[in-house]
């Protein structure tokens, strides 16, 4: 498939799938996220084979092409690049900025992890990415071992930087709120979404959070 998405709104709910929810057709749950709300979903698969992996990812894509949202593919700048994904998430250990770029081009979705270290969402910005990410804010399941960021960093990457804000880590309809105050465009969640026994309901609790003031469950 060619990339058909560039220009969308960096607003709202970015669900993140988990090879440990597998239970039915993972293209069938993510339908169900963007049914709920999910406004870019990413494809997550740390151990895989890669066989597997090109036909999830590839499965995944069409749903999210029929529903014209964004699909980005986590740290797999060769598999986003295969599928003909919308882009990509990277971290500080895995391919460079500049290398999702030569490989996917400029019309690619490329966006960075920045953990709690407002120096290298400045560095991300300036070598162009789209979004930066910050977290683990609260307790992880996914990401045990992450480390921690405070609401307070959002605050100040709202002042000083230009580029969409992703917070990520154990985010819920229950807390996810004053992350949106503090200064987040999106929030990132993995198993929020995808470990709840209704994923649309769990999808739609997060989306409501951004039109929704009062509503914080």
């Amino acid at each position: 498939m060619t990339r058909q998405i560039r220009d969308f709104s960096f607003s709202g709910l970015y669900a993140i799938t988990d090879s440990g929810f597998k239970g039915e057709r993972l293209a069938t749950q993510v339908e169900r996220a963007i049914v709920g709300g999910a406004r870019v979903i990413q494809y997550r698969d740390k151990g895989g084979n890669p066989d597997t992996r090109y036909r999830e990812a590839s499965e995944v894509l069409s749903t999210c092409r029929s529903h014209g949202i964004p699909l980005l593919i986590n740290d797999d700048i060769e598999l986003a690049e295969a599928i003909g994904g919308d882009g990509v998430h990277i971290g500080r250990e895995d391919a460079t900025l500049e290398k999702a770029r030569a490989l996917l081009g400029n019309t690619a979705i490329v966006g960075v992890s920045c953990y709690n270290r407002i120096e290298l969402a400045f560095a991300a910005q300036r070598a162009g990415a789209d979004y930066v990410a910050f977290g683990r804010f609260f307790s992880s399941e996914s990401k045990p071992e992450a480390i921690q960021a405070s609401p307070g960093l959002l605050l100040e990457a709202r002042a000083k930087l230009d580029c969409p804000l992703v917070a990520i880590g154990g985010i819920t309809a229950q807390n996810g709120r004053p992350l949106i105050e503090a200064g987040a465009d999106m929030l990132a969640v993995i198993r929020g979404v995808f470990a709840a026994p209704d994923v649309t309901a769990a999808a739609h609790s997060i989306s409501r959070l951004f039109s929704d003031p009062e509503n914080h469950a």
